[in-house]
């Protein structure tokens, strides 16, 4: 798996929503939208939790979980 390609995928998978779109890894939050956060923090094997918050929230879940999935990163997206 290229991260790199990973990396773009989810930003600009995230970009096309106006909800607020967060990556928790461990004890960091970082805004999904932001290819230099994804950098720093998407690391292999690793379980993230997605947190979608705003109008279009529902359609966001769905996108990004099916392109971490492709991708092979573990991610739970949290409901709240």
């Amino acid at each position: 798996m290229s991260n790199n390609t990973a990396i773009v995928e989810i930003s600009q998978t995230a970009g096309r929503f106006s909800s607020s779109i967060v990556l928790q890894a461990d004890h960091k939050y970082i805004d999904v939208k932001s290819i230099l956060g994804l950098f720093t923090t998407l690391v292999g094997n690793q379980n993230y939790e997605l947190h979608v918050h705003g109008t279009d929230a529902e359609e966001a879940k769905k996108a990004l979980a099916e392109v971490f999935k492709k991708h092979g990163l573990n991610v739970t997206v949290v409901s709240e």
